[in-house]
């Protein structure tokens, strides 16, 4: 059951960074009224994958595998910013576009 924590996370991830592509994508479609529900989607899987790979690291302190953490603490950190830091980006260039759109 903990070993899905890391294929959650994973496809959480993919589903955060998927979801402001096909808004980006779907930029042409004058009826694409669900864009800001995607955005708010993708931040939000961007979220519940980061608090899984937390429970995965808790997981590991409580079963007191330390050589596990240590050796996966560094990764998991900077996947994470990036995971996060990409999300963001994603969003704000859907953001920009979209404001942009309607100002017109």
């Amino acid at each position: 059951m903990v070993g899905l924590l890391n294929i959650g996370s994973l496809v959480l991830g993919l589903v955060a960074w998927i979801l402001p592509i096909v808004n980006i994508v779907q930029v042409k479609n004058q009826n694409n009224r669900k864009w800001m529900m995607l955005s708010v989607l993708s931040i939000s899987a961007c979220a519940i994958s980061l608090c899984f790979q937390i429970f995965y690291s808790y997981h590991l302190v409580q079963i007191e595998d330390w050589s596990a953490l240590m050796d996966t603490a560094g990764a998991v950190a900077y996947v994470g910013a990036y995971l996060l830091i990409v999300t963001l980006l994603l969003n704000g260039v859907t953001l920009f576009i979209y404001r942009r759109r309607i100002a017109k």
